[in-house]
């Protein structure tokens, strides 16, 4: 059949299996063609694909192309994309040692030459969007890609002997074959965990990118073994013993009632009863992540089956992700006399009792703690921040920051507090400009270093996570650009001597020119405004990886100033735009607030 070769796929929807097949011209050499990367709707979700077998009169295009289509199929192994290798080359292949993600998938060209003469070369080329790496970590990495598969002439016709590892995939092929995964370890928190009950027990989100239709469960709970992503790693730790691994054979998956029973190798079964229940901490939350029913219980056990320990639900309540993030009721905001006001669904704002809620000053900015007992607000000028009690006896004092810039933009940021209970804040001074942490919001301000940002570069308003490990920070960079980035908190010395600084910021929307505000939306997700390159305002989800793939749109509003999310998942997004403050329920539109006031928050 050669250049008209017809790929066929195969699909099982639900309990029947189709042959789904579709015509393809397949030029025999020389010109660059892209490799078929249609859109998928998310009804290919119970669609299965499985790849075609080379035939023997295809030409080193045409094979290339077909092992390109072969690397989409739902094969575990990939046992047909293999076929278009050499026996030696598959057996040294690895897949899994990464991705590339092409936007509108890779095309491919013959070389005119070959270089060694004894084969034949295609190269495999295109507009690189995204990388995963073989910790399954997201990389939104925006560049040029080229890559030289080398072929040879066997008795079964040509095949490739010489290509890279890992696999090359359009953006709709990521998207319907890869799912984002949180999966969880243990906050780092140093010295400073000793301010919350239990600080050990804080959970962390770590998004990796598996297949997610192939043996789902088991894929999760591997990569959770493999230890957290290289960025991460630093500021977390996992409960599983070094060398832990599935007991050899196991693949996992919940039983009728919603239990996970996992073997472990010898390493994994060696925990004592107080470290296991960690580990089946760990195990509930990540596959909970992305498991539809709900996870009842973990059982551990060790390579013959015995029983090292079992966690309920209920009992993993206790190490659930956002313990630290509060109630996430309360939704507060600047009203038109520049007083701290509260709102919740249903009810009419009002002001907050005591001295933020009177006209004794004008604040521009607030910040409510996660346990909504006191807030922090920025005086309108920029120029001071106060701390007071939201309570009738609540006082000002004097102010706990003091900025000398000479304008107000350049002024104090929106402060925020973290689930530990301390206060952060930027000081945008172009003079001095710095980050700032308060411990338990009222100790002496101190200086919190972030070598990572450049010296032309300042942080313009920030949001630390309920776990204290993260912060995402709107940064102003040298040429004037406002990018998100996200930063690590990394936290040592002891109670009476805290070190803290902030590392390792990278940017997680870099696809937006402009990002005007950004809020925490989950334990791995953010709500971001911004604008690409000469285009309109979005309002988007971006995942702290700095992914958009598979999050839910958004309904458009004009004109946004600022937006307020909520880590507990489903609240409401606040937004302040020019004609006031909306609200957006879950599964909603926007509807109005208040006609008059701005800086909307939630505690945090």
């Amino acid at each position: 059949m050669g250049a008209e070769r017809r790929r066929r796929t195969g699909a099982v929807v639900l309990a029947l299996t189709f042959v789904l097949s579709g015509c393809a011209s397949m030029p025999g050499s020389g010109p660059v063609t892209p490799v078929d990367s249609a859109p998928r709707t998310e009804g290919d979700s119970r669609v299965r694909v499985f790849g075609v077998s080379p035939q023997k009169d295809e030409d080193p295009q045409d094979i290339v192309r077909g092992f390109l289509e072969a690397t989409t199929s739902d094969e575990p192994d990939l046992s047909t994309a293999k076929e278009y290798l050499t026996q030696e080359t598959a057996e040294a292949w690895d897949p899994f040692a990464g991705t590339t993600v092409l936007a509108g998938g890779p095309a491919t060209g013959v070389r005119e030459e070959d270089p060694d003469g004894k084969g034949s070369v295609v190269e495999v080329s295109g507009t690189r969007t995204a990388r995963v790496d073989g910790r399954h970590a997201y990389d939104p990495d925006h560049g040029e890609y080229t890559r030289d598969f080398h072929l040879t002439e066997t008795k079964e016709g040509w095949r490739i002997d010489m290509l890279p590892d890992g696999l090359v995939l359009g953006e709709s092929d990521f998207q319907r074959i890869y799912r984002s995964v949180n999966t969880y370890y243990f906050a780092r928190l140093g010295p400073d965990g000793a301010s919350v009950v239990s600080g050990e027990k804080v959970l962390v989100a770590d998004p990796v990118y598996l297949r997610g239709r192939i043996d789902p469960v088991t894929e999760a709970v591997r990569s959770l073994l493999e230890g957290p992503t290289v960025w991460l790693g630093p500021v977390v730790s996992s409960a599983f013993p070094d060398g832990t691994r599935l007991a050899r054979g196991e693949r996992l998956s919940l039983d009728d009632s919603g239990g996970l029973d996992v073997r472990l190798n010898k390493e994994g079964a060696q925990a004592g009863k107080r470290q296991c229940a960690r580990m089946a901490a760990q195990l509930l939350h990540t596959v909970q992540s992305q498991a539809s029913a709900k996870v009842t219980r973990v059982r551990l056990a060790g390579p013959g089956g015995t029983t090292v320990c079992e966690l309920s639900r209920q009992e993993a309540e206790l190490y659930a992700p956002g313990r630290l993030s509060g109630r996430g009721e309360g939704q507060y905001f600047i009203d038109g006399r520049s007083r701290v006001a509260t709102t919740l669904p249903g009810e009419e704002p009002k002001v907050v009792e005591g001295a933020l809620g009177s006209e004794v000053l004008r604040f521009g900015s607030v910040g409510v703690s996660r346990d909504e007992r006191q807030a922090a607000a920025v005086t309108l000028d920029g120029r001071q921040l106060f701390v007071s009690a939201l309570a009738p006896d609540g006082k000002l004092g004097e102010p706990m920051v003091v900025s000398h810039a000479a304008k107000e933009a350049d002024g104090l940021s929106a402060p925020s507090w973290d689930g530990l209970g301390d206060l952060w804040i930027a000081d945008r001074d172009p003079r001095n400009p710095r980050l700032l942490r308060l411990r338990g919001g009222k100790e002496e301000p101190e200086e919190v270093d972030v070598p990572s940002l450049g010296k032309n570069e300042r942080i313009e308003s920030l949001r630390v996570s309920s776990d204290g490990v993260r912060i995402a920070m709107r940064v102003r960079e040298a040429d004037g650009r406002r990018t998100l980035k996200l930063g690590r908190v990394q936290r040592g010395g002891t109670r009476e001597d805290p070190e803290v600084a902030v590392a390792a910021a990278r940017s997680v929307a870099p696809q937006l020119q402009d990002v005007v505000t950004a809020s925490w939306a989950g334990p791995s997700q953010l709500a971001v405004v911004g604008r690409e390159s000469h285009s309109a305002q979005q309002l988007q989800y971006v995942g702290t990886d700095g992914s958009t793939a598979n999050q839910p749109a958004l309904p458009g509003i004009n004109d946004v100033e600022q937006i307020a999310a909520s880590e507990e998942e489903g609240s409401a997004l606040l937004a302040e735009t020019k004609l006031g403050i909306f609200r957006l329920p879950p599964d909603s539109n926007w509807k109005t607030v208040a006609e008059e006031g701005t800086a909307p928050v939630y505690p945090g």
